[in-house]
């Protein structure tokens, strides 16, 4: 975990009491060892390289003992692990370094059996020191060589308690031999607004912006408004497409608004099914009519939000709206969805929930309707099995920092609700700022030497694969930074390893067909992350639209334990570059790893497959899908004897699958007689479960002969009402 961090109060852990024996002893024997050591000549000494850095650990005996307590400076703090073999402490310098040697300062729980080793990448790992006669105290051992990371693995405890270090020290040269630095921080560029409650002129500045960004959907405009905390009166932000608006207070009520933040349909005669690519978080909202209207589809994200009155999600006059998100919200009074088609709604309170037009998803929602689909036509799951809320920008005194919320188990409510929220607090300088006109070899290379990555608003090219190795890596965009790849590379990769976390960007194919446009883990990858899993979060990939885009695979999932929370994954069916080959794309998500958990899920319009799962145990918890719109004939969709492409289909080999409220919707505008024999595909196993699902077509533009397999009603006619099944088996 980073080392500066939101410390939580705990109980003295576990041998706690002998720090004054052996803190004296220590202090009793350096000052012993100081006074019989002749003096030298002045020379360049070795500097301490790991105080500050970021330290991760395989365990913490409980809260009060981090990875980070070890790195700290402070003889006071301590790393302590479980009480088991192996365990291991690491630390990264944050680029490759010459070293010198390390310094280990036991607490009276210490290693008999341990190897200090020392890896380039945090990955691959050799011995630069190993002992099986460990003595405790402070121990000193000489190491050589360049390497990023350097870590102390215990493989044999000489005590019944886990391993315990107050201080870790890694001496040698910073440069490394390396070249020059990428410096962290920095400021935001002209596209991040930031307000405080006396800035002059902030409803001018959001009308000013949003006049160029309410019909600008395919425009290269980003932009990202933040607000300090304190009470913002007369505010009616009206939110347009790539625009994000955020409190920079540690929780929602920290930043108030006396007004609204609003979503319309004005520009599209009152119709919202294409308000998309937009974002309100971590603000609390006294509405000025007591209603908050934020009426949006995909792509639109209202987290960490506190409405203190009503909120609906329909546009004035009521016209259609598709799909959308809430999570870690409260919501004061009522939810009115009115005409949306869809919605889902995580960890979170609300007042009451009004009515449901199709698919009305809930998981881990204080105040949700009962269960009770298909009519009403509510899906209530009464927690979230695995949760980890998004990070976010916020303002520690006059610091910048990102916030990275902690993973929960089994949620209900949100986070912020009772006290300080638990999370990791990583300073600005911690992460390499980019800003448009970046390349892919410097974001690499901030990357290699151990910065995180902000976005800022704007598009990047790539013409490299942006390649996330390091364990805890935040990549976070501001304003739906987009990243376009060029010449058919893959946008960016992931590493097999613990806690990435990648939030609040926009993916766009380029035109040369590219395999693969973000992957996660490697091929074959196997390593176990239940305890740290790598979440993507409001991560959003679109091939054609703004112009021509092709790419086989959009979101290729390797790695276990993923935690999918709110993507949208669209092959587009309007804007430029859209044709059945011009924009090319035939699977949307394909899921390999084991453990992996979506919660709202939307894909669609992809020449095949929308999603492929292969891996064990997998959950979803709301899908949203609907049919390429643009495939020209029944033998273009045709797969093998089956008609059409699953809108979501489970691998014949997997054994452990469930999902909860489903919905594929068929548009086939430019054929009407397509018909899909069904919109679900999964082996019939008892491990294979789903819960709520429906297939509805819109208007009489093609249809389902079944909902899953052959079960479930076929739809007919053109009254767009759903077939729906229950449960299945």
């Amino acid at each position: 975990m980073p080392a500066v961090g939101i410390h939580l109060i705990a109980a003295p852990p576990p041998g706690a009491a002998r720090k004054g024996l052996v803190g004296a002893v220590v202090t009793a024997l350096a000052a012993a060892l100081l006074a019989l050591t002749p003096a030298t000549e002045a020379e360049a000494a070795p500097v301490l390289l790991s105080q500050g850095k970021q330290a991760t650990a395989s365990s913490q005996e409980h809260y009060g003992t981090p990875a980070a307590g070890a790195v700290d400076g402070d003889p006071g703090t301590r790393w302590s692990s479980a009480a088991s073999d192996p365990q291991w402490l690491s630390v990264d310098l944050g680029a490759p370094a010459a070293l010198d040697r390390v310094e280990l300062s036991w607490e009276a729980a210490y290693a008999k059996t341990y190897r200090i080793e020392v890896s380039g990448n945090g990955t691959d790992w050799s011995t630069a020191y190993s002992t099986t006669t460990g003595a405790g105290g402070t121990e000193t051992v000489d190491v050589s060589g360049t390497a990023r990371f350097v870590r102390m693995l215990g493989t044999a405890r000489a005590t019944g308690y886990g391993y315990s270090l107050w201080e870790f020290k890694v001496f040698g040269s910073a440069d490394g031999g390396t070249g020059p630095t990428i410096p962290g921080g920095g400021d935001l560029g002209p596209n991040v607004h930031v307000f405080d409650p006396s800035t002059p002129g902030i409803q001018a500045k959001l009308d000013q912006v949003f006049s160029e960004q309410e019909s600008a959907q395919f425009g290269s405009g980003r932009h990202a408004f933040f607000f300090k905390p304190g009470t913002y009166d007369n505010i009616n932000a009206q939110i347009g497409f790539y625009t994000q608006i955020a409190g920079l207070g540690l929780k929602p009520d920290d930043t108030t608004f006396n007004g609204d933040v609003t979503v319309d349909a004005g520009w599209f005669n009152g119709n919202a099914t294409q308000n998309f690519w937009r974002s309100a978080e971590n603000l609390a909202l006294k509405p000025v009519s007591g209603t908050n209207r934020w009426a949006v589809s995909q792509a639109a994200s209202f987290r960490r939000m506190h409405v203190k009155g009503d909120l609906s999600l329909a546009p004035d006059g009521y016209g259609w709206a598709s799909g959308g998100y809430i999570a870690d919200s409260k919501i004061d009074g009522q939810v009115g969805p009115y005409s949306q088609q869809q919605w889902y709604t995580r960890d979170s309170t609300i007042g009451g929930w009004t009515n449901g037009v199709w698919n009305m998803t809930f998981s881990g929602v204080e105040g949700a309707p009962a269960n009770s689909f298909p009519e009403p036509r509510y899906t209530t799951l009464d927690t979230t099995p695995t949760s980890r809320e998004k990070p976010f920008l916020y303002m520690d005194g006059n610091e910048f920092k990102v916030f990275a919320p902690a993973k929960r188990t089994n949620a209900r409510g949100t986070s912020w609700a009772d006290g300080t929220p638990q999370g990791t607090s990583i300073p600005l300088s911690k992460f390499y700022v980019v800003k448009p006109g970046a390349t892919a070899a410097t974001i690499n290379a901030a990357l290699e030497q151990g910065l995180n990555l902000l976005f800022t608003p704007g598009i990047y090219h790539v013409d490299r694969t942006i390649d996330v190795k390091r364990a805890d890596t935040v990549v976070l965009g501001l304003g739906l930074a987009t990243i376009i790849p060029d010449n058919g590379v893959t946008a960016m990769k992931v590493a097999d390893v613990d806690g990435v976390k990648l939030a609040g960007f926009l993916i766009d194919a380029g035109p040369v067909n590219s395999p693969t446009l973000l992957e996660i883990g490697g091929q074959g990858a196997s390593a176990d992350h239940a305890a740290n899993p790598t979440t993507v979060q409001d991560v959003y990939v679109r091939v054609g639209g703004a112009g021509p885009g092709k790419a086989t695979t959009s979101i290729l999932v390797n790695s276990d334990d993923v935690i999918i929370d709110h993507t949208w994954v669209w092959r587009a069916d309007h804007g430029e570059g859209v044709g059945w080959e011009t924009n090319r794309a035939d699977y949307g998500l394909r899921v390999n790893g084991d453990d992996v958990l979506a919660t709202g899920l939307f894909v669609e319009h992809f020449n095949k497959y929308d999603v492929e799962w292969y891996g064990e145990r997998g959950k979803t918890i709301f899908y949203q899908n609907e049919k390429a719109y643009d495939a020209p004939s029944q033998a273009a969709i045709q797969n093998g004897a089956t008609k059409g492409y699953a809108a979501y289909r489970v691998d014949d080999s997997v054994n452990v699958h469930e999902g909860w409220g489903m919905g594929s919707y068929s548009n086939y505008n430019v054929d009407p007689t397509i018909r899909q024999d069904h919109g679900f595909k999964a082996p019939v196993k008892p491990g294979v479960r789903f819960h709520s699902l429906l297939v509805v077509s819109l208007g009489g533009n093609g249809h389902y002969d079944h909902v899953i397999n052959d079960t479930g009603s076929p739809t007919s006619g053109t009254s767009t009402v759903p077939s729906t099944v229950v449960s299945y088996p």
